[in-house]
């Protein structure tokens, strides 16, 4: 008979390996996936936008200077808008 000392776990060596080999795999999974909103990037932290604008983000690569010239388009048109309607108030004379 064995003495308790030399007792192997139930299952075998292969079990006990194998249980902690996936033990091991759920800590990894578990702290690769955020919690809450604010930790997956909600809150504005820098490491999440900065994954963002890598070459390897999936979706839609706009470049910025696309973005800059649309933004000051946008800007100017509600300029515009609004010099228009002050023009025209002016000329109805409302």
């Amino acid at each position: 008979m064995s003495s308790p000392a030399q007792a192997l776990p139930p299952g075998g060596l292969r079990s006990a390996v194998r249980r902690r080999a996936t033990q091991q795999h759920q800590q990894q999974v578990a702290n690769q996936r955020p919690s809450s909103t604010r930790a997956a990037g909600a809150g504005g932290s820098s490491s999440t936008m900065l994954k963002l604008y890598t070459d390897e983000a999936a979706g839609l690569i706009v470049d910025p200077m696309v973005v800059m010239v649309l933004s000051i388009g946008f800007i100017l048109s509600v300029v515009a808008l609004h010099v228009i309607a002050k023009i025209t108030n002016k000329i109805i004379g409302n």
